[in-house]
């Protein structure tokens, strides 16, 4: 039906409503009986009703034939009343919709949010999500229809699984259906789109899949939140990747295609994730600042081969849960990324040594408090070889300190004589000056991979200890009628405590240390002072960590004093020079000679252009 026949048809039920409002013949009159009146009212409620009747059968031509034109073949189901079905597994609760047979609301059944309600991840008022199919070259809403459901259970648990169907059947066997499979236990809903005999129906271009997802605000520390909150994506051939932090607006298209991609929130993630693939994609986030219930808006617009849909492969997996190493890595290859432990050898620390560590402590200890001691024994326990390596050396330069000061004083103000001669006595002892920087920069990895893993481990979320009532964010102890530039408006006491005993661990470390002159020997008091600063907003569990280690690291300390011997060290270097009094310098040492020379040789043309 084209346009002027509807026009046509509306012109002529118009007519009829006018014609039987003014011109139907009037009903003559009749004596006023009492008779007379009770069959007179009959008669104007039958020719109201026929009014109305009419003016209805023309609204619903109307609706019809709009319902016709914007849905062409689907117009049928374009009305209807929807129908909502709550399944559950032991983890999640899902309510699936008939109109649009989509996903309607999840809800995680073991977590809250900051203010102890159950924890919605999605709903109606956050998300929206649209399917287009192309029929004779126009596209359809397809998530604007209404579907027949077909389910045998509700719940399930277990090894056990239910199915959901929804389903848009037309003649001949021919139906779009939208089918949910939900397993006992875990937080993925198997999604199925198939196009069962829709050849003639669905023309052969690829359907397009708009989801927009407003993420809800369930965290204390809203900035902190946005701060983490991003889409991550894995590409068809590449590597894992996302659309960064910026609270401004992010956008990416990813021509290629994607495995997945995730609405990755601080501590959970709504995500897609295909069987085969989604051929194209574009993704994009923004941030409205002025609303303090959503995080971030992202948005993503994917592109699915028709084909896939028509063939029985149209197969995906939403994930709909928390962001935890150990439920994420059994979902799809790379997944797990959505766990941010940091750069490469960072992640490497945190995935090999420092997850299974705190993983087999949370299966005997429930308080996450110990949990973070112990882990500190455990680490500083592996790291007890390249610490005492690192003591011996400094315990080596404070016994040829006096003759390192007595060259220094016999060439005084020749630096490239000073150093020479350091470096032979160095030789000559036996002694590697590289041997105390070595075992500390050995030890970095492990002490910055802490930074990825406290503040991202949900583990921690809403754990308390001590003062801390939330290990996964700051302890406040102290809120400040002010706010401190880079500092913020609230004091962490264990941020303090970390500081403090950093400062304290430094000038203790100090005194050992000889090697450490002039300006550096005072620099190395500014990184707790500026630590102070950078993690007093960080997570409650990571600055009370340091603290520990700060601790356990004393009584290493005094410790390895009891079993260095300065005396049987400087008669072993004694002996070192017997041996290396005539031996070659090494291949290594003539280099450093070189290089030490070619500094101050360039100090020295600095100095004479100054002049």
């Amino acid at each position: 039906m084209d346009k002027n026949q509807i026009t046509g048809l509306v012109l002529m039920l118009a007519l009829m409503t006018i014609y039987f409002q003014f011109f139907a013949p009037e009903v003559p009159e009749q004596p006023v009986e009492t008779e007379t009146i009770e069959t007179a009212a009959p008669a104007a409620v039958q020719q109201a009703k026929i009014s109305n009747t009419t003016v209805s059968v023309a609204e619903d031509s109307l609706t019809s034939a709009l319902h016709k034109e914007r849905y062409g073949v689907f117009a049928p189901f374009a009305t209807g009343e929807a129908e909502e079905v709550n399944i559950e597994n032991e983890s999640v609760k899902i309510v699936l919709s008939s109109k649009g047979g989509i996903v309607k609301r999840v809800e995680l059944k073991d977590y809250l949010t900051y203010q102890k309600d159950p924890l919605v991840l999605i709903d109606r008022n956050s998300s929206q999500s649209d399917l287009l199919l192309a029929s004779n070259y126009k596209p359809i809403n397809v998530s604007e229809l209404y579907y027949q459901v077909d389910y045998r259970k509700l719940k399930v648990e277990g090894e056990d699984s239910l199915t959901v169907s929804f389903k848009v059947a037309l003649d001949n066997g021919r139906y779009l259906e939208h089918k949910y499979t939900l397993g006992g236990t875990g937080f993925q809903l198997r999604y199925e789109i198939n196009l069962v005999g829709m050849d003639g129906v669905i023309d052969n271009q690829d359907a397009q899949l708009t989801w927009v997802d407003n993420m809800k605000n369930v965290e204390h520390t809203l900035k902190e939140s946005r701060a983490k909150t991003t889409i991550n994506y894995l590409p068809i051939g590449g590597d894992f990747d996302d659309l960064g932090i910026s609270e401004g607006a992010e956008s990416e298209t990813i021509e290629q295609g994607l495995k997945w991609f995730a609405f990755k929130q601080r501590f959970f993630s709504a995500a897609l994730i295909a069987e085969n693939k989604i051929s194209k994609a574009t993704l994009s986030t923004y941030v409205d600042t002025s609303d303090s219930t959503t995080v971030k808006s992202g948005t993503a617009v994917l592109t699915l081969p028709i084909g896939d849909l028509k063939t029985g492969k149209g197969q995906y997996q939403y994930y709909f849960g928390p962001n935890d190493y150990t439920v994420q890595k059994k979902v799809v290859d790379g997944f797990e990324q959505n766990v941010d432990l940091g750069w490469f050898i960072f992640r490497l620390v945190n995935k090999w040594l420092i997850i299974p560590i705190f993983n087999l402590l949370e299966g005997v200890i429930s308080n996450y408090g110990v949990i973070i001691i112990i882990l500190v024994f455990v680490i500083r326990l592996i790291l007890a070889p390249l610490t005492y390596k690192s003591h011996m050396s400094m315990a080596k330069m404070k016994v040829l300190k006096p003759e390192m000061d007595a060259i220094k004083e016999k060439h005084d103000g020749d630096m490239q004589k000073s150093q020479q001669e350091t470096m032979e006595l160095y030789r000559k002892a036996g002694i590697n000056p590289l041997s105390g920087c070595i075992p500390v920069l050995l030890q970095f990895p492990f002490l910055l991979a802490m930074f990825n893993f406290f503040p991202n481990s949900i583990e921690l979320r809403q754990q308390a200890f001590l003062w801390a009532t939330d290990l996964s964010t700051y302890d406040n102890v102290l809120n400040l009628p002010f706010e401190i530039p880079f500092y913020g408006s609230h004091v962490s006491l264990f941020c303090l405590l970390m500081t403090g005993s950093t400062l304290l661990y430094t000038w203790s470390n100090s005194q050992m240390n000889t090697q450490m002159q002039g300006p550096m020997k005072s620099m190395q008091y500014m990184m707790p002072i500026m630590f102070l600063f950078f993690l007093n907003s960080f997570s409650a569990g990571l600055t009370f960590y340091y603290f520990v280690s700060n601790i356990v690291s004393f009584g290493q300390m005094a410790l390895f004093r009891k079993f260095v011997d300065e005396d049987k060290i400087l008669k072993v270097m004694e002996e070192n020079r017997k041996k290396n009094a005539n031996k070659k310098k090494s291949k290594f040492q003539l280099k450093l000679e070189e290089a030490m020379k070619a500094g101050e040789e360039q100090r020295k043309q600095k100095t004479k252009k100054k002049k």
